[in-house]
């Protein structure tokens, strides 16, 4: 169960202002969180606290197929990210990050900046505490929630080759 403050975006947020092109000459985490967000909202740094929620409007993570921008997302606190649609690309990389990402249109319309929301991603149950209202995503396939529980892709064929 995941549980954190929402910061909120809108539509069409590609990688590119995820985390900005100048910074792809690494990959380290810490220093992509650093730059996460920063020509779209440059208080996102310093407001994003680990275990926040991004929530988002459609086409979230269009763009390039960098995995950075995930990777920023994750190291700068995002726990899970909940949007109306995800780029397809985007999609597969978070999931082969290990950071879930839910599509709901019902919640990420109705979702506010600074809500507390609660998400069971083995359920697909999004819960605005704030508001007292409950949505429903479409849970992942169990072999996509293992890979998520296993931190990523990596961390997830390491295991199973024990």
């Amino acid at each position: 169960m995941i549980q954190g403050k929402v910061i909120k975006y809108g539509h069409n947020v590609d990688t590119d202002v995820i985390i900005p092109a100048r910074y792809l000459n690494t990959s380290d985490p810490e220093e992509l969180a650093k730059h996460c967000m920063e020509d779209l909202d440059k208080t996102f740094v310093d407001r994003v606290r680990k275990g926040d929620i991004m929530a988002a409007g459609r086409n979230f993570g269009s763009g390039s197929s960098r995995e950075h921008a995930p990777i920023a997302l994750k190291a700068s606190g995002i726990s899970c990210v909940v949007a109306e649609t995800f780029a397809r690309i985007f999609y597969r990389n978070s999931i082969n990050i290990g950071l879930p990402i839910l599509e709901c249109a019902a919640a990420a319309q109705d979702i506010s900046e600074g809500d507390q929301v609660q998400v069971d991603v083995n359920t697909g149950v999004i819960t605005n505490l704030t508001k007292g209202k409950t949505y429903q995503a479409e849970p992942f396939p169990a072999f996509m929630q293992e890979i998520i529980n296993a931190d990523g892709l990596i961390s997830y064929v390491r295991e199973r080759k024990k």
